[in-house]
């Protein structure tokens, strides 16, 4: 399934695998700016100093072979406070609320408009406070009817309701035949971000604070026993989470391809009706794509044993919780207290503003879209990154044909699939219809409920079509880029072609070592550990040599022992497993951006710029995009869940290219600095 397939840039995301919305049949061309002023106003020169690097940020005390992010970046992050809505804050999230605020004006001058119904609805609290639980009692109420019998039906209804349940089920690629969607399965039925969070007693304090915040949701819901019931959900998430694969398992896209018959799905884990389930949420086939096998078996198995009470209050929390931004204030309140403060460590919510763009632009992605594009994103910059890519695609090439450790016939089929890539920059090639989407003034629940269905529904109205290659996993707006091994594209949005990554204006080596390394990393991802498993069609099979595969993972443990041994909070250490794909994709990315960097020059020395050699400010380039300052619980969250490496590790990747010694001259006692042969060189 697409779901599994892409890696993006930037957090665990790839967040929408399977993009959701009824197509139109034109190509997509921004709309007319019909909808308030520009208030963007353009810099003379680059937008971040005189050269593309904000030098001011720099800490020169530190030396480069003791931590290349602090000499980078050091004061800057002394300096920079993490605004109080935020869990962390760096270059990203400058550029997001850049993007948000862009957004917002168009949305505020869209009065008449679908998406200017939406936002202003969202914005009503006073409006939502006085329905109290009126909107959502019907679901509620449904859910307390219901028996063990008709359990799976439930489920069903609260999957199309976008109520997290206890399996995750959507349509995507089939990843062996990649021209035809497919139903996938995966493992799901956790209300915290992971197992660890259930079975870590160093993750003690996070889990209590969960039931209480159960407790809470339920007692504001005027439910009885609320102490009692939370705990009984605790326990049955507890014996989920025994029983889920670990993310570094469920990243291999060998163990997750799992076709099964309906039929032996329901011998292998009989507890649950899955025949009814995939009926009722509009998928009745006979066979599904299963990601974690045992898990899925497990879950069932926990499922027949429960008691019906704790099966509902499940679905009850996980209601209440997905609709708190809809529902009276407490309940927004006590949601963001435990997953905003709790485990993110941000003591404020974000304005309510910020809720509602976010809330339109995913609701209504693409009306939103094509007015954003047409205001913001000038087709000079579209055709300068066009360019960009060209370059760096064909640097990359040149290091196929370098690398040692792939036999010739595997380089072969590795230009193939090297020519078979759709980049894809700023926005897609058609917009999607949303008129069969009722957005309704004044109903907050019903739009963001009918929200859920619709994308639900469209996704499942793939089945039996023709692959729409069209289709894109982020908008315009996203600060992101991302990989879709089945599609064998790159996808770059409008809005990270920006300053610090992308800025026409500024100094080439700016460029190549922010956004060209950027496209070097989603590049590279389709020859990864996992990206390699995909061949020139998209389709999951092996066509690397034994020897290939045995060279590379030799490289790469190297690569999981190094980061194995970062320790960004104390007891707690970079996952090197789960971050291998992301740092992989960072060192070769570096690697390729470098070489098109050199060759852009044509054979000329780069001119020296307040002292620094073209070389130096490349790798600037790639530590200021970088630049993040993280809260504790913020980060401990991320050293659990996240397949990225935090941003000090992800700037250190520089260790182990030899260009950067060349550039630097470290000393060669540096706290980072490599001796030539423990330097970790794949591409």
């Amino acid at each position: 399934m697409n779901r599994i397939l892409l890696t993006a840039l930037l957090g665990a995301t790839a967040t929408a695998g399977i993009v959701h919305a009824q197509a139109t049949s034109s190509p997509a061309k921004p709309a007319k700016a019909a909808v308030g002023p520009v208030t963007a106003k353009a810099k003379a020169g680059p937008q971040i100093g005189t050269w593309g690097f904000d030098i001011a940020g720099m800490d020169r005390s530190i030396a480069p072979g003791d931590d290349f992010y602090g000499f980078a970046n050091g004061i800057w992050a002394k300096d920079t406070a993490i605004p109080a809505d935020k869990s962390s804050y760096g270059a990203f999230d400058v550029l997001a609320d850049l993007s948000r605020e862009r957004t917002r004006t168009i949305l505020e001058n869209a009065k008449g408009m679908t998406i200017g119904t939406a936002y202003t609805t969202f914005l009503d609290t006073a409006a939502i406070d006085a329905k109290g639980l009126a909107p959502i009692k019907p679901w509620l109420d449904t859910i307390k009817r219901s028996t063990k019998a008709n359990y799976a039906a439930l489920v069903a209804e609260a999957d199309r309701n976008g109520v997290g349940v206890p399996f995750g089920t959507g349509v995507g690629q089939d990843a062996k035949n990649p021209d035809v969607y497919a139903v996938g399965l995966r493992q799901s039925g956790l209300g915290m971000p992971d197992r660890d969070y259930y079975l870590d007693a160093k993750n003690a304090k996070e889990k209590a604070a969960y039931q209480s915040h159960i407790a809470k949701m339920f007692s504001l819901a005027g439910e009885s026993d609320a102490e009692a019931r939370a705990k009984a959900v605790v326990d049955f998430e507890t014996q989920i989470a025994n029983v889920s694969w670990t993310r570094i398992d469920s990243r291999d896209a060998t163990k997750t391809y799992n076709k099964t018959a309906v039929a032996d799905l329901a011998r292998m884990a009989p507890g649950f009706d899955f025949a009814t389930y995939f009926k009722d949420i509009g998928t009745p086939v006979d066979t599904v794509i299963v990601g974690q096998p045992s898990a899925i078996a497990g879950i069932a198995s926990l499922i027949d044993k429960a008691p019906i009470g704790v099966l509902q209050d499940q679905l009850l929390i996980r209601s209440l919780d997905n609709f708190a931004d809809v529902l009276p204030t407490a309940f927004d309140q006590e949601r963001f207290a435990f997953y905003g403060t709790t485990l993110s460590g941000t003591p404020e919510q974000e304005d309510r503003w910020k809720r509602a763009v976010g809330f339109t632009s995913s609701a209504l992605s693409d009306e939103v879209s094509k007015l954003y594009v047409a205001r913001y994103f000038p087709p000079a910059t579209k055709a300068a990154a066009d360019q960009l890519v060209k370059n760096v695609i064909a640097a990359m090439g040149t290091r196929i044909d370098k690398l040692d450790w792939m036999a010739p016939e595997t380089k072969v089929k590795a230009h193939e699939k090297l020519a078979a890539f759709t980049p894809k920059i700023g926005y897609p090639s058609q917009w999607r219809d949303y008129s069969n989407l009722k957005i309704a003034a004044g109903d907050a629940f019903g739009n963001e409920l009918r929200a859920q269905q619709w994308r639900h529904d469209y996704n499942i109205s793939h089945l039996g079509k023709p692959i729409q290659r069209w289709e894109w996993g982020m908008t315009p707006m996203t600060i992101n880029a991302y990989a879709n091994f089945g599609m064998v594209e790159i996808v770059f949005p409008a809005a990270i072609l920006q300053p610090p990554f992308f800025d026409p204006k500024a100094d080439a080596a700016i460029n190549y070592g922010g956004i060209g390394a950027v496209i070097g990393h989603e590049l590279s991802h389709h020859f990864d550990d996992q990206g390699s498993k995909y061949d020139s069609h998209g389709q999951l099979t092996d066509w690397w040599t034994d020897e290939d595969v045995a060279r590379f993972k030799a490289l790469t443990a190297k690569l999981v022992a190094q980061y194995d041994r970062y320790e960004p909070l104390p007891g707690m250490h970079v996952k090197g497993a789960l971050t291998l794909g992301e740092n992989t994709a960072d060192l070769a990315g570096l690697s390729v951006a470098y070489d098109a960097y050199r060759k852009s020059l044509n054979g000329k020395t780069a001119p020296v710029i307040d002292g620094m050699t073209g070389d130096q400010r490349f790798y600037l380039g790639w530590a200021q995009v970088w630049r993040r300052n993280y809260r504790e619980a913020n980060l401990k969250q991320r050293l659990l869940t996240d397949p990225h490496s935090p941003s000090e590790q992800r700037t250190w990747v520089v260790r182990n290219l030899d260009p950067w010694y060349a550039a630097y001259k470290p000393k060669a006692d540096g706290k980072i600095v490599l001796k030539p042969d423990d330097r970790v060189r794949i591409w």
